[in-house]
């Protein structure tokens, strides 16, 4: 996700890949269509593309100039969105919940700079922090690919079978992380989503191009079949969506991810001549990070919008302000905002000239 935005060489087919499915994760934040974790699941997808471009890294530069960077790139416009966030919390009445667990309380706010672990946060803000797992997940797969990296090279499909079999164990309580909270959220995110991070390496060495469409075939399919059932059979209160079924996440976007990977179009010269969808699309790549951090509060803002068109009569009896479709097309513009306000810190995390605007081209495969 974090990946520079011009250059030479870049794979255009995992920047389309990485707008569909910035796209999917507002669409889906809007409405909470469960189907739509089976249609398209963005996570597995940014997981598998972030495993590809940090091989690539890998393998031409050193390990700690490559996690430097990507630390770098991540946590520079993660840091603005906490200077922001944090405060307004403050001045919404947040503060230790316990005055004698107070010191412990303050030492969990640096989780705001480096958050190995989720960040702390209030009831008036859990929307907002929603989707900082994400955050934490991938910065856990970058500090540790270096060292995953040399043993998938040895043992690609043990590897691989390894993470999904981990996560089969623990959710059926064969594997127990103990009482530890943090470590049981860390351990869930890389076993879930390990495979695709593997599948991201195997990506870049050339080895699923190399499998037969047979194979694949008898790998993924399986895999979604399993995945599938298991989410149908195992329904949260959120009905089958993959979010809160760890085990169905895995194996679905397991599959899902192999099938892209393996069947991608030989062609896309189209992408290129369509001006529009290459624009977008090179501008959901440049601002990734601060597309996926500030669509939230977008969201919350869109709603604020329409509460205020409900007091203004000509709007509230011309527009549809009582459907989600309304609030998702507010949405669009309120990003378009956050990306001018605050698109301009990943190119300064990226050491590149800032831009207001994201302009040029998504041509570089690392940076």
């Amino acid at each position: 996700m974090t990946e520079p935005a011009s250059g030479v060489g870049r794979d255009r087919y995992l920047d389309l890949l990485r707008a569909l499915a910035l796209v999917r994760i507002v669409t889906y934040h809007a409405f909470g269509w469960p189907w739509l974790t089976l249609l398209f699941p963005s996570l597995g997808v940014m997981f598998a593309l972030a495993g590809s471009l940090m091989a690539s890294s890998l393998e031409r530069r050193s390990a700690p100039s490559v996690v430097g960077t990507r630390m770098r790139r991540l946590l520079v416009p993660f840091g603005v969105f906490a200077a922001l966030v944090v405060p307004a919390m403050f001045l919404h009445g947040w503060g230790p919940p316990d005055p004698s667990q107070a010191s412990g309380w303050w030492a969990r706010l640096l989780l705001w700079v480096v958050p190995l672990d989720d960040p702390p946060f209030s009831q008036w803000a859990w929307q907002v922090n929603e989707p900082l797992w994400y955050v934490r997940a991938y910065l856990w797969f970058v500090l540790l690919a270096p060292l995953v990296l040399p043993v998938f090279r040895r043992l690609p499909v043990p590897l691989i079978a390894a993470t999904l079999l981990a996560v089969t164990l623990l959710e059926f309580g064969v594997l127990d992380t103990g009482d530890s909270a943090a470590l049981g959220r860390i351990v869930t995110d890389l076993t879930v989503f390990g495979a695709c991070w593997l599948l991201g390496f195997a990506h870049h060495s050339g080895q699923i191009a190399r499998l037969s469409p047979r194979t694949v075939g008898v790998l993924a399919v399986p895999a979604m079949a399993f995945g599938g059932w298991y989410a149908l059979t195992h329904q949260t209160r959120q009905a089958y969506d993959l979010g809160p079924i760890p085990l169905a996440q895995a194996y679905w976007s397991f599959g899902f991810v192999l099938l892209l990977l393996r069947f991608r179009p030989r062609d896309l010269g189209w992408l290129r001549r369509v001006w529009t969808v290459d624009r977008l699309v090179y501008v959901f790549n440049a601002r990734a990070v601060t597309i996926y951090l500030w669509h939230e509060l977008a969201l919350i803002a869109a709603v604020l919008v329409i509460d205020w068109m409900w007091s203004v009569p000509s709007l509230a009896n011309a527009l549809p302000l009582r459907t989600n479709w309304w609030k998702f097309v507010l949405t669009w513009p309120l990003l378009v905002v956050a990306v001018l306000v605050f698109g301009w810190v990943e190119d300064l995390a990226a050491r590149r000239r800032p831009q207001l605007w994201p302009r040029g081209r998504t041509d570089r495969t690392d940076g």
